[in-house]
């Protein structure tokens, strides 16, 4: 009978430390997997020292809350989880880099690394002071609800272009080499009208006016992003004074992380349906809540309306907040 129950203790032991490793099944608040690895990781040379590293973006759980992009095995750069682009910059001329990618979740999980993309850094130019003419006849077209395909002419320049930047108003959204004169830009949304510009950068890192604008409305789909999700809501305004300053203090809840496929990490704020200030988070961004204070003058009684919106992942501006009426020095609700 000893022997059982001895034999049953072991067995007991043996499952308990399965579980207690990971092995078992999952752990509370839906598991204890760290995230996958990116997929779609590109790397183009941008000058004779820089590198455009793109990546999908992730989605699903667990949520990333940065991306961190190694040369080799060292890492170069940490970016947010809304983003899926970084330029990797001090390189040395005419040499060949390898880069990877991995995610890590808000509880500091390390997902693996992704596959590694490769670039190859053109030769420094001397002395090089002219920068590359504008790309010519851009055209383009909607390719589904979610991408678009862009085409231009080559610029010219007097040493070469490096790379292609694709812009969406004035977000930097997509980087391609220079000997492409096409892309396909993904992660747009549906119903969603869209205005790409060109912009060539050669070796010395010269960057060439903007071409003309290419518009493009993509067509609407199933979550076409419509709703009110995708602006800021929960929106609530209140002032304070301290040392004789008046201070607005701002809350509200940010645009839906799965929605938008990203996270916010710029607002742009307006008083009296004016630009005011512009906000953009450094480190982690809230998903949950967001909360912000900024001076508006010393004087008592000042009455203004405010409201706030959201640079989304695609370039594009989400609608405005409801609006919110605050006056200087009067007494909280």
């Amino acid at each position: 009978m000893r022997r059982v129950l001895l034999r049953a203790a072991v067995v007991c032991g043996a499952l308990l430390l399965l579980v207690s490793c990971g092995w078992g099944g999952e752990g509370p608040g839906g598991g204890d997997r760290p995230p996958a690895a990116p997929a779609g990781v590109t790397a183009a040379a941008g000058s004779s020292t820089s590198v455009h590293v793109m990546w999908n973006r992730a989605s699903g759980k667990p949520e990333v809350a940065h991306y961190e992009v190694y040369r080799g095995t060292t890492m170069v750069k940490e970016v947010p989880g809304s983003d899926h682009m970084v330029d990797i910059t001090r390189l040395k001329p005419s040499t060949e880099y390898a880069f990877s990618v991995r995610a890590r979740d808000a509880d500091g999980r390390l997902g693996p690394p992704s596959e590694r993309a490769r670039a190859t850094t053109p030769a420094a130019s001397v002395a090089d002071g002219r920068a590359p003419s504008a790309p010519e006849r851009p055209r383009g077209k909607a390719a589904g609800s979610r991408a678009a395909q862009l085409s231009w002419d080559r610029s010219t320049d007097n040493r070469g272009v490096a790379s292609y930047d694709i812009y969406q108003g004035d977000s930097k959204i997509h980087s391609v080499g220079g000997a492409q004169s096409a892309t396909v830009v993904t992660g747009l949304r549906p119903g969603t009208r869209y205005s790409f510009t060109v912009r060539a950068r050669d070796a010395a890192d010269n960057v060439s006016p903007a071409s003309a604008a290419v518009r493009i409305t993509t067509p609407a789909g199933s979550g076409d992003g419509k709703g009110t999700g995708l602006a800021p809501t929960g929106f609530r305004a209140s002032t304070h004074r301290t040392d004789g300053a008046y201070y607005l203090d701002l809350s509200w809840i940010p645009p839906d992380a799965e929605t938008i496929d990203g996270v916010i990490t710029e607002y742009q704020i307006q008083l009296d349906r004016e630009p005011a200030t512009s906000l953009v988070w450094g480190g982690t961004a809230p998903r949950d809540k967001a909360t912000y204070s900024f001076y508006v003058g010393r004087e008592a009684g000042v009455t203004q309306r405010v409201r706030i919106r959201a640079k989304l992942p695609d370039g594009t501006w989400s609608g405005f907040s409801a609006e919110r009426t605050v006056t200087t020095g009067a007494a909280k609700p």
